[in-house]
């Protein structure tokens, strides 16, 4: 259980990171956007005739700093898509389709509620007693103040649904809904209850989140030097994106007021007051979850790569040297301390936990000293230079930085130096003569304490791929409602009877382009054969996969009579002017090119189902035998036109009861032909008899099934 709850978390980490990618660029914008358009900067460098208001570059520098905030306005949203992305095991794109509507269902949804309640008035203003702050505006919709938190819940909640439905199975009559199409109609669904279910439940859940905040924030100094340290101590785990959001992005990092709006997050709050002008010096208490990474991160752990690299053994010097050294530019310039950290991790854990305590110190000590330097991602030169420098130091004090990071630096170097020497750690540089002198990755690190698993294919899958030339001559795949449509570089290499025994009804090529007719169940196994290939290293030849032939099923004897159900000429099922019904790769039949445009039961059942477009109808007798009556060829692009269906799904007609009425002369127009074709689809292991060809009048005796 303990392990299942760590590789979900550590799933939730890593979905978190792609919305999270997005704040560099954005930070950008915003930075330089607000940076260079700030009067007061611009009146003390006497930069008035080039960035003044006014000015060309004034109006461009404007709109970088809009779309920057745009960015960050709408951080909900980007995260229920990325989140959703991340968490989806397949069909990642149909998954952020469905967050994309479930985040709206949801805020649309708590937006009624909120309005019957009376707490949204009817010209959409927010009534007097409600709580300032606890709603906002989302996307243009007055919801609940959720912040992150709403668009975390839907990424979640659409991705658990994702995985569950999107390989689901339909009966027939809804096979078309089938698959992948099922995900964002059940995320609308069940988003709608969610959106009800949260005007209940979140201001419960807002009461706890503003309990943990106070908890954090009261606890002063002490407080963020314990936010520090879990901070770091989670870098291995790759969990620390799962606890440092919160602080950064909800009402867990405080709250504040600025430019008359309650925002919510550390780092909201900062961004926040950056676009403000009137702001005198950033929030020091916002700026704790992250000020004090400049410190470690620019001077610190360089240090620490200097005292590795001083350490190492003389004839490894110059290659560890350049390693050390990029590892230590790295840290320096983007923040980005993995080389670094994992390498003394994985060798020496006694210096990770030195790392832990010193780097929460530097939280704790930024926080003392005031130090209030934003940052988008990490803390490195570049945010410093764009959040610290460029805003001033006395907006953020970024000057005490300096010399508490030079402390700092001294005080890696001799601690690691002292550690590596006293107990002979293996740091780069160090390792016995016969071992690689490299820095290790967290890739590394997980090799450890993981086995590679490859992930399980089914016997089907391998055959079709075989079947399609191997997996270098598919190009591409996609599906229809009942056929698989591939791409192939040569098409000479498909090998027909191969896709049979998968179970195809037949097989269409035309050059190459190839068409598998599976019938309702292909867009499951579109995503299996997508997830299949996805993994060549598992693929199995065709002589190791077991081709197991299907077990007849057991029937009742029956005997099915069905009469004409059209006036018209019937003919042989080969005769259809159609591949597929002429092939017989949706089932054996017959057609009948018609006189007239009345379409009769031919004999008792049940309306299995209509199609959208009206021009088939799905019919299953008494008896269990399942008709498809398809009116014309290639009528599906009529979309509905010269048609009028006289039933409806699940409805039980009697022999001869009228289905349809269409414009035989529209058909003949405007499709490819009149023919009508009528298909057994689960003969199994029955048979049909014909017992009439030729002229036909409805109620004539047509065909047997035994």
């Amino acid at each position: 259980m303990k392990d299942q709850i760590f590789g979900v978390l550590q799933r939730i980490g890593r979905s978190f990171m792609l919305p999270i990618a997005v704040l560099p660029i954005a930070g950008l914008l915003l930075g330089i956007g607000s940076s260079f358009t700030n009067e007061t900067m611009i009146a003390s460098y006497g930069l008035q005739s080039i960035l003044g208001n006014g000015t060309l570059l004034h109006g461009f520098l404007t709109v970088m700093s809009k779309a920057g905030s745009a960015i960050f306005d709408n951080l909900p949203l980007i995260f229920a898509v990325g989140v959703a992305i991340g968490m989806a095991k397949k069909e990642k794109e149909v998954a952020a389709l469905s967050a994309v509507i479930a985040f709206f269902v949801m805020h649309v949804s708590i937006n009624a509620v909120l309005t019957i309640n009376g707490q949204i008035l009817a010209d959409g203003s927010i009534a007097p007693h409600v709580l300032s702050g606890t709603i906002a505006s989302m996307c243009g919709i007055q919801t609940l103040q959720m912040g992150v938190f709403g668009g975390i819940i839907v990424g979640l909640g659409v991705a658990a649904l994702h995985n569950k439905f999107y390989k689901i199975e339909l009966p027939n009559a809804l096979s078309f809904f089938g698959g992948t199409r099922f995900v964002p109609i059940i995320s609308t669904a069940v988003f709608v209850l969610v959106g009800i279910l949260m005007f209940f439940v979140w201001p419960l859940v807002q009461n706890g989140i503003y309990a943990l905040g106070s908890l954090v924030t009261g606890t002063g100094y002490l407080g963020t030097l314990i936010f520090g340290i879990i901070k770091r101590a989670l870098i291995p785990f790759g969990l620390h994106h799962v606890f440092y959001l919160p602080f950064w992005q909800t009402a867990v990092g405080g709250t504040m007021e600025v430019g008359g709006q309650l925002i919510q997050g550390g780092q909201n709050i900062f961004f926040a007051q950056l676009a403000d002008p009137s702001v005198v010096h950033f929030s020091a208490d916002a700026t704790r979850y992250f000020s004090g990474e400049f410190i470690f991160m620019i001077f610190g752990l360089p240090g620490a790569a200097l005292a590795m690299y001083r350490c190492a053994k003389p004839q490894k010097k110059k290659v560890v040297g350049g390693l050390l050294l990029s590892a230590a530019l790295t840290s320096m310039f983007t923040g980005i301390t993995e080389p670094i950290e994992f390498s003394f991790l994985f060798v020496a854990p006694m210096l990770f936990v030195v790392q832990v305590v010193l780097a929460g110190a530097a939280y704790m000590i930024a926080h003392i000293l005031n130090i209030a330097v934003g940052l988008t991602f990490s803390g490195g030169l570049l945010d410093l230079l764009l959040f610290g420098i460029l805003q001033g130091n006395d907006k953020t004090s970024w000057m005490l930085i300096i010399p508490v990071g030079i402390v700092y630096f001294f005080l890696y170097y001799f601690i690691f130096q002292f550690l590596i020497k006293r107990f002979q750690l293996k740091t780069p540089g160090r390792e016995d003569d016969d071992e690689e002198t490299k820095l290790y990755t967290k890739a590394d690190v997980n090799a450890r304490s993981a086995k590679h698993a490859t992930d399980a294919t089914t016997a089907l899958s391998a055959l079709i791929v075989q079947g399609l030339g191997g997996v270098e001559n598919i190009k591409n795949v996609d599906c229809c409602a009942t056929r698989l449509r591939v791409g192939v570089a040569d098409g000479n290499q498909v090998d027909e009877s191969i896709l049979k025994q998968s179970g195809a009804a037949g097989v269409l090529k035309k050059g190459n382009n190839v068409q598998v007719i599976y019938g309702p169940r292909v867009s499951v196994i579109k995503s299996d054969l997508e997830e299949y290939l996805h993994h060549p290293s598992a693929i199995q030849p065709l002589a190791s996969v077991e081709i197991k032939e299907p077990k007849e099923e057991e029937h009742e004897l029956i005997q099915a009579v069905f009469t004409s159900p059209i006036n018209g000429e019937a003919k042989l099922i080969n005769e259809t002017p159609d591949a597929t019904f002429a092939q017989k790769m949706m089932g054996d039949g017959i057609v009948i090119f018609p006189h007239d445009g009345n379409l009769y039961a031919p004999c008792d059942g049940k309306i299995q189902f209509v199609f959208d477009t009206k021009h088939a109808i799905g019919f299953i007798s008494e008896e269990g035998v399942e008709l498809l009556i398809h009116v014309g060829i290639n009528t599906v692009d009529l979309k509905g036109q010269g048609f009028h269906v006289l039933v409806e799904n699940g409805q039980t007609v009697q022999k001869g009861t009228k289905l349809m009425e269409f414009d035989l002369q529209y058909i003949r127009e405007q499709a490819s032909s009149d023919a009508v074709p009528l298909v057994f689809t689960n003969l199994g292991t029955h048979h049909l008899e014909l017992l009439k060809l030729g002229e036909v009048s409805v109620g004539d005796a047509l065909i047997r099934v035994k």
